[in-house]
C-alpha cells in the first residue's frame, strides 16, 4: 500500500512540473500594442493650444494661440494650427512652419470669404454676405488683445458679422483670454461702442480708439484690443 501510494505521489509531482513547463497558448498578454496604435501627443503649454480639433471637432490637430514659441508664424490672413505628426500637418493644405515640442505646425490660409459667389451672389445673398462654413461670420481672426491693459500680448479668436446690425452696424465678436466674449461695434467703418454689462461692471467702461494706418487700437476699460481695418470691412 505504502509502495502505491508513493508511485502516485511521484507521478503527481511529475505531471504538475510538466504543465508548469507547458506554455499557455489560451491566456491574453498584460498589455498588447498594436503597431496601428498612433500614440497621442502630449499638447505643450507653450503653443496655448485652443478648440476641440482642427478643421473639425474630434480631429486630431488643434488651432494654437499667441506666445513666443508661435509669435514669428502667426498672420491674420490664416490660422496656425498644430498636429502631433507631419502626416496629419501635410492633410491640412498648408504651410509647415515648424516644430515645437514635437508638434508640427502648420500655417492654413483662411481663403476669401466670397470664393465660389457669383456677381450677383447666390441664394439671395448679395456679395459680401458668403458666410465661413459652420459660422455666422463673414471671417474668423487670430486678434492681439489684452484683457488686463497693457501691450496687446495674447491672440484671442474674434469674428465678424458684417451690416448685421440696422444702419449697417457690423460687429465683431472677440473671446477673450478668459473665454468670455466681447461685442465691438462698428459704423461706417469705424468702431463706436463695446457691448457691457453690469455683472462684471463693463457697462462703466469708458470706450476709445485710435486708428493707426489700416489697424485700430481699441480700449474699453481695462481691455485692449487690434482690429484690423479689412477684417470689418472685407476686401
Amino acid at each position: 500500500m505504502i509502495r502505491i501510494l508513493l508511485a502516485f505521489a511521484i507521478a503527481a509531482a511529475l505531471a504538475a512540473c510538466s504543465q508548469r513547463g507547458t506554455p499557455m497558448h489560451d491566456s491574453e498578454p498584460d498589455e498588447a500594442v498594436s503597431d496601428n496604435v498612433t500614440v497621442a501627443a502630449s499638447w505643450p503649454a507653450s503653443l496655448r493650444p485652443f478648440g476641440d480639433g482642427y478643421p473639425a471637432a474630434g480631429d486630431p490637430c488643434r488651432r494654437v494661440g499667441e506666445s513666443a514659441a508661435t509669435i514669428d508664424w502667426l498672420d491674420h490672413t490664416a490660422d496656425l494650427v498644430g498636429c502631433p505628426t507631419e502626416e496629419a500637418a501635410k492633410t491640412l493644405g498648408g504651410r509647415i512652419v515648424g516644430k515645437v515640442e514635437g508638434i508640427t505646425l502648420v500655417s492654413v490660409p483662411r481663403g476669401d470669404a466670397n470664393a465660389g459667389m457669383s456677381e450677383n451672389g447666390a441664394a439671395g445673398e448679395t456679395i459680401g454676405d458668403a458666410k465661413v462654413a459652420g459660422t455666422d461670420y463673414h471671417a474668423t481672426a487670430e486678434l492681439p488683445c489684452s484683457a488686463t491693459g497693457g501691450a496687446t500680448h495674447s491672440s484671442c479668436p474674434a469674428g465678424v458679422k458684417r451690416n448685421a446690425l440696422d444702419d449697417g452696424v457690423t460687429v465683431v465678436e472677440v473671446t477673450r483670454p478668459d473665454g468670455r466674449k466681447r461685442a465691438i461695434f462698428f459704423k461706417d467703418g469705424k468702431p463706436f461702442s463695446a457691448d457691457g454689462a453690469e455683472s462684471d461692471g463693463s457697462a462703466a467702461y469708458q470706450f476709445s480708439f485710435v486708428q493707426q494706418e489700416d489697424e485700430f487700437l481699441i480700449s474699453y476699460g481695462p481691455e485692449r484690443y487690434r482690429i484690423p481695418a479689412v477684417f470689418v470691412l472685407g476686401d
